[in-house]
């Protein structure tokens, strides 16, 4: 992590196919890395960090060691840098420029790309997981809220092509090919960030369930009627199912079965907002509208929910208009 020299990072943000609000309780998940970037570009060598952005007017500068919390850092921005630089505690830093079409607000993962791209910029040496592990924390640490690792492990570990199936009880990662038959549209709803969300409640609800019927990754739906508060049992019950589908859903992908797969998705956005309660009206109006689409198998919620984007499965040749259509990417790399 001493190197010096110029740098060149690509860094993909990701959509979550299937599985929300599991990798906090080790569960299963279901996302793909998509063609949509963060970029950096910039030179290592002195004791700082000084980066622009062509999506910010406000520059971060940091000088090295850090002294202070990363939640404390400004531009709001440079919290994500300052919580890479507390958990790596580089050697050297760098002078760059950050360039992203990977909307902010938009639950596709900008921050972790974010994230990563400085941590590789900073010239990160390691095994994959182990920086998805430090880019948690940091980003953690960045925000105040407890997300899971799903976002950084996909980012990571992507192959060309496929999803990733994300067993977060231990890090792994099987790569799942999306059938050339199938398209993925995202279609943005409203902006939303998870800081100051219910995002840490939902966390704190499904550890009170958890020591009642212990991991909800092992648990099985019948033991949800053991839970003497009906808040808890809907959370539960929301996270075991869904473990559920991301299995189910892999196994439709691998059949080529997509209405099964489009069934699977609108099950999980009905679970999302019934029992786990993190849609909006506006999100359920544009499912219900994408789902009454001809060639469109399914759509959901994706990501930490209040706000964000819409994710659907569809033929080839479907028209939404003001859909973004992605493709599935291979995992970040230093160019």
């Amino acid at each position: 992590m001493t190197n010096t020299g110029p740098i060149r990072v690509r860094v993909p943000g990701r959509v979550n196919l299937i599985g929300d609000h599991t990798d906090y309780t080790g569960g299963l998940a279901m996302p793909m890395a998509i063609d949509r970037w963060t970029m950096l570009t910039g030179q290592r060598g002195e004791a700082v960090m000084d980066l622009t952005s062509a999506q910010d007017p406000e520059r971060v500068q940091l000088s090295l060691p850090l002294t202070i919390e990363p939640a404390a850092v400004q531009p709001l921005w440079g919290r994500f840098v300052a919580g890479i630089v507390s958990e790596m505690q580089p050697g050297v830093g760098l002078r760059g420029h950050i360039d992203s079409n990977i909307p902010v607000g938009a639950g596709l993962s900008s921050s972790a790309a974010l994230g990563i791209a400085v941590a590789l910029g900073l010239g990160w040496q390691g095994a994959p997981t182990d920086l998805a592990t430090l880019a948690q924390r940091a980003e953690n640490r960045a925000t105040g809220v407890p997300t899971g690792i799903m976002d950084q492990l996909c980012i990571l570990t992507a192959v060309a092509g496929h999803a990733s199936m994300i067993d977060c009880s231990h890090n792994s990662v099987v790569p799942v090919a999306i059938p050339d038959s199938a398209r993925i549209a995202v279609v943005f709803v409203a902006h939303r960030t998870l800081d100051g969300s219910p995002y840490a409640q939902r966390v704190a609800q499904c550890a009170a369930a958890e020591k009642v019927i212990g991991s909800l990754t092992t648990a099985d739906v019948n033991d949800v009627v053991s839970l003497s508060d009906p808040l808890l049992q809907r959370r539960a019950r929301h996270v075991i199912s869904e473990n559920r589908r991301v299995r189910a859903f892999a196994e439709a992908l691998q059949d080529q079965d997509l209405a099964t797969a489009g069934r699977l998705m609108m099950e999980s956005h009905h679970s999302l907002r019934e029992d786990y309660e993190v849609s909006t009206p506006e999100m359920d109006r544009v499912v219900q509208e994408l789902t009454g689409i001809p060639g469109v198998y399914g759509a959901r919620l994706t990501g930490g929910g209040f706000g964000g984007c819409v994710v659907a499965l569809c033929q080839p040749g479907v028209d939404i208009p003001g859909a973004w259509w992605v493709k599935p990417v291979g995992r970040a790399e230093v160019l």
